[in-house]
């Protein structure tokens, strides 16, 4: 993806990083194209590690960003029984080129993998600059557009979202889905995912409604969203609005504009849970979205706390599950680092439940359903603690 884009994305990621995190998707849609097996490591016990951070590029919340994902592959790190991983930091910057020279400078120096780096289009590059060195690379972003190859991305996914969703919603008798989605990248990259989890079900998407990021443009569309809803007889409305941009005026709007949410439910692919003022609007009284397993991700939160005495970024995580993720193979002694390894069925247990790398280059991670009940968040269904459990 070339510079230009990055630049124009920026501002985006700056605005949406810490809640909805759908900036991560919304940046660098590029196409990874290299292919590798990875490393067969043997009786080996320790292993290389190359960690790719966002620091150097002058702005304090990359710095902030960067330093919390080397805490949290530290603190990963001290937690291995038996298994040692000599890590090395390497600053990428936010830049692509550079991520990708820092990539192949860290397998001249011997990394046997690579975790990160954030942004999706430096992870496309890493990829592609070291795929003929057959090592694979654990990227901290959530664009499934780039995962594939020697590129497996560790970020929370909309697909892997709308399946939880879908599949659940498909439970309780929810077959006919209308999609409202914002008119940018990530509201459409939303949209396909939601679609696609639709179809994989068999169930109907009998209607797509887009609308303008602004205000004024959200609230006039709400009474068009409600007509088409009623008009094409929807069960739920599944939009990609997110936490702290356009769902909080979704969420006013919709009940304004005559929506019975005992008719038609709404379904959201963000936390809906990350802005508690949210929680009193009566828009999403009753509606569905997913959340990850809080009892791990409470423990990770406190430890990183107690530790390093500040609350971590929501995606420090991601660092410590890539670490752990390698540790994990480390410990069976038998082809740690190889694609088919990496992808075992079993998955991982991470800082926010479990997780599996599938083939693709994606993952799955185990969700909890949630809805909203006078203004309280009121798990619906539990996320599962292994891959053979409901969701999976």
């Amino acid at each position: 993806m070339v510079a230009a884009f990055r630049q124009g994305c920026k501002p985006v990621a700056r605005v949406f990083a810490f809640l909805s995190l759908l900036w991560l998707a919304a940046c660098g849609p590029a196409l990874q194209t290299g292919t590798t097996g990875g490393l067969s490591l043997g009786a080996a016990r320790s292993v290389q590690v190359a960690l790719l951070v966002p620091g150097g590029s002058g702005e304090g919340s990359d710095a902030f960003l960067a330093q919390n994902f080397e805490n949290a592959a530290r603190m990963a790190i001290a937690d291995l029984n038996g298994a040692r991983i000599d890590l090395r930091v390497y600053n990428t910057a936010t830049d692509a080129a550079q991520a990708a020279v820092v990539a192949r400078m860290a397998v001249d120096d011997g990394a046997q993998i690579i975790l990160g780096p954030l942004f999706a289009e430096a992870a496309n590059a890493v990829g592609v600059a070291v795929a003929n060195s057959n090592v694979n690379v654990l990227a901290f972003s959530n664009n499934s557009s780039i995962a594939g190859g020697n590129v497996f991305i560790l970020g929370q996914t909309f697909d892997d979202t709308a399946r939880r969703l879908v599949q659940y919603a498909n439970g309780q008798g929810i077959e006919r889905f209308m999609i409202a989605y914002g008119q940018d990248i990530g509201g459409e990259m939303g949209r396909d995912a939601i679609a696609a989890a639709v179809r994989q079900t068999g169930s109907q998407v009998v209607a797509a409604e887009a609308y303008p990021l602004s205000q004024a443009g959200i609230f006039a569309a709400t009474r068009q969203l409600v007509s088409t809803a009623q008009a094409s007889d929807a069960q739920a409305i599944f939009t990609t609005a997110g936490a702290n941009a356009d769902l909080p005026i979704i969420a006013t709007g919709l009940p304004e504009a005559g929506l019975d949410a005992t008719q038609t439910r709404l379904i959201g692919l963000t936390r809906w849970d990350a802005v508690p003022q949210l929680l009193a609007l009566p828009g999403v009284q009753g509606g569905l979205f997913a959340m990850p397993d809080q009892g791990p991700a409470t423990l990770f939160q406190d430890r990183y706390a107690a530790t390093y005495g500040s609350q971590p970024h929501p995606l420090a995580g991601l660092a410590y599950d890539g670490i752990a993720a390698v540790g994990a193979l480390i410990a069976t002694g038998d082809g740690a680092l190889t694609r088919a390894a990496l992808t075992s069925p079993q998955g991982f247990r991470g800082t926010s439940g479990v997780f599996r790398l599938l083939p693709n280059g994606q993952n799955e991670r185990g969700l909890a359903v949630a809805t909203i009940q006078q203004n309280q968040v009121i798990i619906l269904e539990q996320a599962p603690r292994n891959f053979g459990a409901a969701g999976f």
